[in-house]
């Protein structure tokens, strides 16, 4: 018996209701103390193509999902024949028993790449291609199966509720496999219930009426279906310490806390989600310096394009405004001479960039760390910018009120690095302390009165005293030309070289000044002779890869670098310390990450573990692809390609 450690995967086509499926599952885990971690996967159409929802539960911190699938829910059978190759002997399957005979031939959002490879699986087993196929299959290997009758027990609810329409709200599916799983696994129905309430909170009556459709299943799984080898217990941490949220949410929050009261957008995925999550918290609860209760607010606007969002950024920056603009890697490509704007009139901005597969619109609902290389040098000219990434859903938190500090401490663009599996990704999380987060506003003067302001003075940082525009006495002039230090526009030679020098001089100052934990930051055995550094989101499945490794009596360390430009090479190089071998964990094909390492502190790397597929690395694949490190059976470039 397995308890409190599970890989569960709900799918279904889009629109029906697999990630609020999938987000009462786990908060119903989260609310018992378990921890969870969740990967959403879905197609770039409205409605209709398939989408998938693994969530990871364990009763100790877990950072990453896995290949393997205990629970497989499914209410259609795209999801079963998409699916049964990772679903574990003693493993489990719900599905729907009215759907036996339905082959793959039927369905047609089946693509036919992703048919010939069912076909292929299924071939090779000596299996057929029905759904009741498949079903045999996996009992004959130790898969325990569960056919839930869900159209029969729509009609037992709507004859117990005296309500006929009920028998046709196949949309509550979804809770009912849901409710179905948690009924095997034994979990308390009370969590269950809570877990409705919130997802259905804007609506009362489709929550009861859920809540009613989950109970009638979980008692019909109760009584007919014997159990598991899987079992789910809340367990006696006090669930008020932690928060369960996606990576999108804890960016705007942490812009929120951080001070943030503008943000444009233009609609992308998957960066819009932030943008709409602070357009329905704009207003928010504030302390006041007397402990006073007070009313905060921040402005977000979506503008008619990405050119619009970033020039309209800079203006609430030039007005003294804490600004950003959200955005992916095609909307990012249209500011780039916006951002040339901001670094040539040093206005403190910061531009959240969610990467996304490209190029062109690429993969827009899929995975990539494809645009770090862009981010350092997107814009014609030389100017400086400070590009920083996060590692995971609560480093999001409070990397954002720092990425502002930079803003504005050294008056330059800011990019903060997000991508696409952090953003959709969902966990539990200790609840954010606040007292964590710092302002610092830098040199932002409010009041002048000493002769005649020069907003781009020379001096020995290259950081000019900053006003907000309109602020008396202090007169200044913004243009895309060079300038002088009024800001009038000039050719001159002499000015020229000093004002690139002035503003160049600032990454040196911002290399000095920010923390050392703030550049990069060593996990694991400091002696080793490996040496892993990456990146961004492949944190998580890195440290539980190491955590597995460590059991087996491998010794790894691994370098976490998040000051990616201006690049901190003595504290990276003073992290590699003695280790022997390099390893280069990133999403992209040419290894951009490597590229940055290898030019900066002058060595080879040893071996690159590498995938741009559109979908995460898992901890399964950074295990084993590790592993073979360890035992000296890989080649120096290893490309993963699990999907689906």
């Amino acid at each position: 018996m397995k308890i409190n450690q599970l890989s569960w995967m709900i799918g279904g086509p889009q629109g029906s209701g697999v990630d609020s499926g999938a987000n009462i599952f786990s908060r119903a885990c989260a609310y018992g103390g378990l921890y969870v971690f969740g990967k959403r996967e879905y197609h770039s159409n409205i409605k209709g193509e398939h989408s998938n929802y693994v969530v990871r539960v364990s009763s100790n911190l877990i950072r990453s999902h896995l290949d393997e699938i205990d629970f497989l829910v499914t209410f259609d059978p795209e999801t079963l024949f998409r699916h049964i190759h990772k679903v574990v002997p003693g493993g489990v399957i719900i599905y729907d028993v009215n759907q036996e005979n339905i082959t793959v031939d039927k369905i047609p959002t089946i693509d036919k790449q992703a048919n010939k490879r069912i076909k292929k699986f299924l071939s090779e087993k000596g299996v057929g291609y029905s759904v009741g196929d498949v079903v045999n299959y996996a009992r004959d290997n130790g898969i325990l199966v569960y056919g839930i009758p869900y159209v029969k027990l729509l009609e037992g609810l709507a004859e117990k509720l005296g309500n006929p329409q009920i028998a046709k709200m196949d949309v509550m599916i979804n809770v009912m496999a849901v409710s179905a799983s948690l009924a095997l696994l034994k979990y308390d129905f009370n969590l269950v219930k809570e877990a409705i309430k919130y997802v259905f909170k804007a609506k009362k009556k489709v929550a009861d009426l859920n809540i009613e459709s989950a109970k009638f299943v979980y008692d019909y799984v109760l009584e007919n279906f014997e159990e598991t080898n899987y079992k789910l217990q809340p367990v006696g941490r006090d669930a008020v310490d932690l928060i369960i949220i996606q990576g999108y949410q804890a960016s705007a929050l942490g812009k929120i806390a951080g001070g943030c009261r503008f943000q444009s957008y233009y609609p992308i995925t998957p960066a819009s989600d932030e943008s709409v999550y602070l357009e329905d918290n704009a207003v928010f609860d504030l302390i006041g310096e007397n402990g006073s209760e007070e009313k905060g607010s921040i402005v977000v606007v979506q503008t008619e394009d990405e050119i619009a969002a970033i020039t309209m950024a800079i203006g609430a920056g030039l007005a003294g405004v804490r600004a950003s603009t959200a955005t992916s890697g095609p909307g990012f490509s249209l500011m780039a001479e916006g951002l040339g704007w901001a670094g040539m009139n040093e206005v403190p901005v910061v531009v959240t960039l969610y990467q996304r597969g490209g190029p062109s619109t690429g993969l827009p609902t899929r995975h990539s760390q494809e645009d770090l290389l862009f981010a350092v040098y997107a814009g014609h000219g030389e100017f400086p910018r400070i590009v920083y990434a996060s590692g995971d859903i609560e480093e999001i938190f409070y990397d954002v009120a720092k990425v502002f500090n930079f803003a504005e401490k050294y008056q330059t663009p800011v990019i903060h690095l997000i991508d696409k599996a952090m953003a959709n990704s969902i966990a539990t999380v200790k609840k954010f302390d606040l007292s964590r987060v710092k302002i610092e506003r830098g040199a932002l003067v409010d009041v002048f009165s000493d002769g005649v302001y020069k907003r781009f003075k020379f001096t020995e940082t290259g950081i000019s005293p900053r006003v907000k525009l309109g602020t008396e006495n202090a007169i200044f002039w913004n243009t895309g030309d060079e300038h002088d230090e009024l800001g009038h526009i000039t050719e001159d030679h002499e000015i020229r070289t000093m004002m690139v020098d002035k503003r160049m001089r600032k990454l040196e100052i911002a290399l000095q000044e920010i923390e050392d934990e703030d550049k990069a930051i060593v996990y694991g055995d400091e002696d080793s002779d490996y040496a892993i550094i990456s990146w961004g989101s492949t944190k998580g499945a890195i440290l539980d890869a190491m955590d597995m490794l460590r059991s087996e009596g491998y010794r790894l360390k691994f370098v976490q670098v998040k000051l990616l430009h201006p690049f901190p090479k003595d504290r990276v190089l003073n992290l590699i310390g003695n280790s022997k071998f390099l390893i280069d964990i990133e999403h992209n094909k040419t290894a951009q990450f490597g590229q940055i390492v290898k030019r900066e502190i002058l060595r080879d790397i040893d071996y690159h573990v590498l995938k741009y597929n559109g979908r995460p690395m898992s901890l399964s694949e950074v295990y084993s692809a590790l592993k073979s490190i360890l035992e000296n059976k890989a080649n120096k470039i290893q490309v993963l390609n699990n999907g689906d």
